[in-house]
């Protein structure tokens, strides 16, 4: 188990995290910035006309993406236990 395959392992897990994570993101930032500019138009300060939009936005990409996040975890964690042999192996 040298450094560099430690390295690598962390830099693959902070990739698959921003992966999995940059969808959310994204479209919280989106809604967040569209519901903003609409409350500073009307002036309108509700507290619920920031999060629900955000939430039921981010459950649209949860319900959207779902097969392709999953494939990305999911090949993601069989790299990490197939590697489980080789860490067991070394010296």
């Amino acid at each position: 188990m040298s450094p560099e395959w430690v390295s690598e392992l962390a830099r693959q897990a902070m990739w698959v995290a921003v992966l999995l994570g940059g969808p959310f993101m994204a479209a919280a930032l989106a809604i967040g910035l569209v519901v903003s500019i609409l409350q500073a138009a009307t002036q309108i300060n509700e507290m619920t006309l920031t999060f629900v939009p955000k939430i039921v936005g981010i459950g649209a990409v949860l319900w959207g993406l779902s097969g392709w996040l999953l494939q990305h975890w999911l090949t993601f964690a069989q790299e990490i236990i197939g590697s489980i042999e080789t860490v067991g192996q070394l010296p």
